[in-house]
């Protein structure tokens, strides 16, 4: 592969004197020339023009933060990167190349995440050529380059991770946002190297279900949290009953047998579990009539 090899041009100030100056001989040559009725002078002051006229169009500018690719006949000659009006030899041909940050937002695409669901996902990658060699010479577009393979990583990714995590510890996308962005970062990085692209950043910007599924999914969701809330309440729950019975023992408040325990646990969860207000119940008889 073509590696960048920097190359030095002369400044443009400098060299524009010098050609000038040049110029300048070669006219006063000329009229030398003409008033002695030397024409080898003459000719000689001519070609010199000539070559001096076709030294101006080597003339270049840099901007910052920008490479000037060199090229002689097909062959790669170096990339010249300091900044302001330069001169190389004016046969070379020259293609400007951005070393500027470039950031760009893929589409939503549709893929299926590691457990099968249908999902959109979409992100945002931050990106900047670091060797013009290899973003001329090896591929055809290098922003169009960087655009579908971004893309395709970005699939791919997405294939690997649930939406999800359906187990404790389970690496998700929706759950693990910093882990995924290393992760599509790296993805993204592997396949542009060849094309002298650094991925700067790379983060999803989009993330949600097909909107076929998304309904479905919702409710899953809210069945989730119902549950994980009516185990929470359970547990206080039991905890409650627990030490309501141990000061009721410790405090020798009253005596209970098995089956009054088991009522009084019944009760005491029914109201601490309920949705609804209880409404109590006045009993004057005996728990066994």
């Amino acid at each position: 592969m073509i590696q960048e090899k920097p190359r030095y041009a002369p400044h443009g100030i400098a060299m524009l004197v010098v050609l000038l100056g040049a110029g300048a001989a070669c006219v006063g040559g000329a009229i030398a020339g003409a008033v002695s009725n030397m024409p080898a002078l003459i000719v000689a002051s001519v070609l010199m023009g000539i070559v001096d006229i076709v030294c101006l169009a080597g003339f270049f500018i840099v901007n910052p933060n920008e490479g000037l690719v060199l090229q002689f006949f097909g062959s790669y000659i170096g990339t010249v990167k300091d900044p302001g009006l330069r001169w190389a030899n004016p046969f070379y041909s020259k293609r400007k190349v951005s070393l500027r940050v470039h950031n760009f937002e893929s589409q939503k695409l549709k893929v299926n995440d590691h457990a099968g669901n249908p999902i959109e996902i979409g992100a945002v990658v931050v990106w900047k050529v670091v060797d013009t060699a290899e973003a001329v010479f090896t591929v055809e577009n290098c922003e169009n380059f960087v655009h579908v393979q971004s893309e395709a990583a970005l699939r791919n990714l997405a294939s690997r991770y649930p939406y999800d995590a359906h187990a404790q510890g389970d690496v998700a996308l929706r759950s693990h946002t910093d882990e995924i962005a290393e992760k599509l970062k790296a993805e993204i990085q592997s396949r542009l190297t060849q094309a002298g692209v650094q991925v700067m950043e790379a983060r999803i910007s989009h993330l949600a279900y097909a909107p076929e599924i998304a309904g479905a999914m919702l409710r899953r969701q809210q069945a989730a949290a119902v549950v994980a809330a009516r185990q929470k309440i359970v547990e206080g729950a039991v905890g409650m009953v627990e030490m309501a019975l141990k000061a009721l023992s410790e405090q020798h408040i009253v005596e209970l047998d098995a089956e009054r325990k088991a009522a009084m646990v019944s009760n005491l969860l029914v109201v601490l579990c309920g949705e609804r207000d209880t409404n109590p119940v006045v009993n004057v008889g005996s728990l066994y009539q």
